[in-house]
């Protein structure tokens, strides 16, 4: 039996703003893990981590002490 890899790899997802701020807010209400949320960005964890970040700057917590 052969294996074609070409069939094994997965397709690439291209970044845009709406995937970006669906993988943050899903980060933010920890619906998402890192891994998922880049995956769903078609980013790296790392980029997806810095992008992230700037997110959590920009906005503020939704709870109270």
């Amino acid at each position: 039996m052969k294996f074609n890899y070409q069939d094994l790899k997965e397709g690439g997802v291209k970044t845009t703003p709406q995937n970006v701020q669906e993988a943050n807010e899903n980060l933010f209400r920890a619906k998402w893990n890192l891994p998922q949320a880049a995956k769903h960005c078609g980013m790296t964890q790392k980029e997806m981590k810095l992008t992230f970040f700037e997110y959590l700057k920009y906005n503020q917590p939704n709870y109270d002490n």
